[in-house]
């Protein structure tokens, strides 16, 4: 009897580290993470499953669908994994048949509005766009219409929809609220605004004080300020845009089972928790929003059809251009 428990033991052993190596060989995934965010959700994934090798290239999302397009043209896509800021990019490529469905993916916690009813991507955060503002500035925002008194002309920072896909859409979403529209980006360029680069410029510029107020992710302000940076990022009354930063598997993916065992790690409770500990709001409803959000009952979401927002896509970015220059 010691011999046979000794034996079921050491085969109970071997099963369980049998199912934690699981997968094995090299993983490639592209993605607009920060570069901290992107070598920490990577060095999670490979404690979890030490066999696989990942090899991540970051960039803006706008930036990095570039270099992918250019590898679809060559016929030589690299990633086996995208994780990038936003469900539309996402169903654009979802319907040029680029995405590989992953049916055993378990999203039953989630809301399925947030989630592809198909499985082909996979929402693992709440990113919303909202005001942020240097805390010496003279006004206090609290309306989008706001920005447009004159205590904020030419004090305007924004991130550009031409490089980021969380700017492409905050544009969608306010441009299509009946109280703001396009006439509130004119007001914004009448204003001084003079939208460029990425979230991070932005925030930069605003937090230095080169510029008071302007539009940008949530984290990055929310994160800084508890470290004593002089931001304060407000969920303005009208509501805030938001990206998911959604993951999918390539059709094209050379190891889709390790390309399925990174999403099951991004969308399980564990994945969840290292979202919230990097200071974003989890898409996850059982997972405890990070430190400075307020309640997630206290976030409006303005309204928002990823499906309108991608067949609009090229006429709102030529509008956009139309106003600010390209």
């Amino acid at each position: 009897m010691k011999k046979f428990l000794i034996a079921a033991g050491f085969l109970t052993a071997t099963v369980t580290s049998a199912l934690a190596d699981d997968v094995a060989g090299k993983l490639v995934v592209y993605t607009s993470q920060p570069n901290a965010d992107a070598q920490a959700t990577v060095d999670a994934f490979t404690a979890k499953h030490p066999g696989v090798e990942v090899e991540w290239v970051r960039d803006g999302t706008t930036k990095m669908m570039a270099k992918l397009r250019a590898e679809f043209e060559a016929d030589a896509p690299k990633p086996d994994v995208l994780l990038i800021a936003d469900m539309v990019t996402m169903e654009g490529l979802k319907q040029e048949g680029r995405l590989m469905a992953h049916e055993a993916a378990d999203v039953s916690a989630y809301d399925p509005a947030i989630m592809d009813k198909d499985k082909t991507y996979f929402s693992t955060k709440l990113i919303t766009s909202g005001i942020v503002y240097n805390t010496n500035a003279p006004m206090k925002p609290s309306s989008y219409k706001d920005l447009l008194k004159p205590e904020a002309k030419d004090k305007l920072a924004m991130p550009s929809p031409l490089t980021s896909g969380a700017a492409t859409i905050h544009m969608a979403a306010l441009t299509s609220n009946p109280d703001l529209g396009w006439a509130y980006y004119e007001g914004l360029a009448d204003q001084g605004a003079n939208p460029k680069g990425g979230n991070g410029g932005t925030y930069k510029a605003i937090a230095g004080g080169e510029k008071l107020y302007g539009f940008v992710v949530d984290f990055l302000p929310i994160r800084e300020k508890l470290k004593g940076a002089p931001v304060e990022f407000v969920f303005p009354e009208e509501g805030v845009s938001a990206v998911t930063e959604p993951v999918a598997i390539l059709s094209t993916a050379q190891n889709p089972d390790a390309a399925k065992a990174f999403v099951d790690f991004l969308i399980s409770e564990e994945g969840q928790q290292l979202a919230a500990s990097q200071g974003y709001l989890p898409a996850h409803p059982s997972v405890a929003a990070p430190e400075g959000f307020p309640a997630r009952d206290q976030i409006k979401l303005m309204d928002f059809d990823p499906a309108q927002a991608l067949e609009q896509d090229q006429a709102n970015k030529i509008k956009f251009t139309e106003i600010f220059g390209g």
